[in-house]
């Protein structure tokens, strides 16, 4: 089937859309390669997805880059990791900022190698004050973490005599979160075959569609994307209401 990026426009496009980039290791070793021969491989793939959200005008794209889990990989893979996300934040930089995509950074940041600390923060500030899509990239990040750290610090508040327990509402728990400057999740994409979410945004995926690929990361090509935007709009996002009342409320 032949999606075109115009029949895409035509239809509703999600306004954020959240991607676990899975795969990269299985597509290097079944070619023989070392694992991190498929993250830089990998890079490849990011590229063109985020050309391509910028030209469908997709407000918001959020990337699970590096979880608190990943810590667990080889040091060897790790060490690569970090000096591939500095290598590409210099590299890319330019572009950010003439494509005026604002380069956002969720989780625990202060945690990463001091280079990789120092790098980010440049680019962060260099593409902060660019007004298209907002790129957020994972890194040290996963969603329980995100809602241990927030709930300690609405404890302090509490404690602190800030807020009372009865003012506690969803708004005053999304404003603690490392997410908080973000929309909801409307599309998750995950690659590479596996069915979960895997620690990833539980907060802000409450009502997301999830879209699953057997596509390995490296694989993901424009098309790839397209059929997985092109899934979204055929689905019906009722948010606990009825087909009827979705209908009636078109009409």
């Amino acid at each position: 089937m032949t999606i075109s990026k115009e029949n895409l426009l035509q239809h509703n496009l999600p306004q954020h859309i959240a991607v676990i980039m899975d795969g990269n290791g299985r597509w290097a070793k079944k070619r023989g390669k070392n694992r991190v021969f498929g993250h830089y491989e990998g890079v490849k793939r990011v590229r063109e997805l985020v050309e391509e959200s910028v030209a469908l005008k997709i407000p918001y794209l959020t990337l699970y880059t590096f979880s608190t889990e990943n810590w667990n990989r080889p040091k060897e893979e790790v060490d690569a990791l970090m000096n591939l996300l500095v290598e590409t934040l210099h590299e890319q930089q330019k572009d950010l900022i003439e494509q005026n995509i604002q380069l956002n950074a969720i989780g625990d940041i202060k945690a990463l190698p001091e280079q990789t600390q120092k790098t980010l923060k440049q680019v962060l500030n260099n593409t902060r004050k660019n007004t298209g899509m907002v790129l957020s990239i994972a890194l040290n990040y996963g969603g329980r973490d995100e809602l241990v750290q927030a709930t300690k610090k609405i404890s302090q508040k509490v404690k602190n005599n800030i807020i009372l327990p009865e003012e506690i509402d969803e708004n005053k728990i999304n404003l603690q979160l490392y997410t908080h400057n973000l929309p909801d999740v409307d599309l998750m994409i995950r690659t590479g075959g596996e069915k979960r979410i895997s620690n990833f945004l539980l907060w802000k995926l409450a009502y997301a569609e999830l879209y699953f690929t057997d596509t390995l990361w490296p694989d993901f090509k424009k098309k790839d994307y397209y059929l997985a935007l092109k899934d979204y709009q055929n689905r019906e996002r009722r948010f606990g209401k009825t087909s009827e009342q979705i209908r009636n409320e078109k009409n």
